[in-house]
């Protein structure tokens, strides 16, 4: 007996719909300030509001790709794309994480070269635009808080907007720095400063990307508690080909096929699985019940080497 329930509708609609409406008022702000920054940093001669002004340009960039897969990625399944645009998503949250990478390398090299030979920097102007930038950000930041814990997509906006608002902080202590005390080097210090810190995190958005784009199981379930939970239950004797990954932000997908050998009593058994797994918040969930394993009344079943490999056996404690 197999069976299929989808149970992740709630968990779908509103991952992508969370923080929408933050996103297109934060795209606004953002261009807006960014123009008044690079003309800022270009007339101060400030490589910390410049390389916050790179990165707020790329926010542009990232916000704008954010909001169009917010809107993409609800748009309705296709007998060709039977998940719909979820993966859109992820797809999203990975540009934006490579592209920071990317930003931050050519930052931090030309920080290092500004490190060599200080230029002179107008503190007062550099101070006035950082002073500006940090109220855009905090603002934007604030808008988009809340659907970053709910969204890839969108916390690959936030870590964007909040690159930046560190960014308008270690200007503000540069100009500070350069304007009352003439330390000219304590503009790429703050650059490089800044720009490690969103390293890290864009960092970590791109491994998590990656983590889904190759459907690796969830960091928060372990499969072998998983597949214990669901031997418990009774009548089930042998639990194998157990499968868990994430389709998108909030929605968990599982397959397995669990052995049981009344035949009678499947229904119950699957009853009682469905409810298990969904203790783990898994609800989108594919299960098939078997009176003997499959893979040993049809060879061409049998897990493949490569799967042997990676999934623990039944057995294992």
């Amino acid at each position: 007996m197999h069976t299929h329930r989808d149970g992740s509708t709630h968990a779908s609609s509103r991952a992508p719909n969370a923080g929408t409406r933050g996103l297109a008022i934060a795209l606004v702000l953002t261009a807006l300030f960014l123009v008044a920054e690079v003309l800022g940093g270009v007339l101060s001669n400030s490589l910390a509001l410049l390389a916050d002004a790179g990165h707020m340009a790329t926010d542009v960039g990232a916000l704008a790709l954010s909001l169009f897969v917010a809107w993409f990625s609800r748009q309705p399944a296709t007998p060709q794309k039977t998940y719909g645009y979820l993966r859109w998503e992820i797809l999203a949250a990975f540009l934006n994480g490579a592209v920071l990478l990317i930003a931050s390398a050519f930052i931090l090299w030309e920080s290092v070269n500004r490190l060599a030979s200080p230029e002179p920097i107008v503190g007062g102007l550099m101070l006035g635009v950082a002073l500006m930038g940090l109220g855009v950000n905090a603002l934007s930041a604030w808008l988009l808080h809340a659907g970053a814990h709910q969204s890839m997509n969108i916390r690959g906006a936030y870590l964007h907007v909040l690159g930046d608002l560190l960014g308008s902080v270690a200007a503000i202590v540069a100009a500070v720095l350069v304007r009352w005390k003439g330390w000219m080097i304590a503009d790429p210090i703050a650059s490089v400063a800044m720009t490690t810190l969103i390293v890290v995190g864009a960092w970590r958005l791109v491994r998590e990307a990656v983590d889904v784009l190759l459907e690796s199981t969830p960091a928060h379930i372990e499969l072998n508690v998983l597949r214990r939970a669901m031997t418990e239950i009774r009548g089930v004797e042998e639990v194998h080909d157990l499968h868990v990954w994430t389709l998108t932000s909030g929605v968990i997908a599982m397959s397995g096929h669990a052995v049981s050998r009344d035949a009678a009593d499947h229904q119950r058994v699957l009853e009682e699985l469905h409810a298990a797994v969904g203790r783990f918040g898994i609800y989108h969930t594919t299960i098939q019940v078997e009176c003997v394993p499959l893979y040993a009344c049809c060879p061409l079943a049998a897990p493949t080497a490569l799967a042997a490999s990676a999934i623990p056996s039944p057995t294992t404690p």
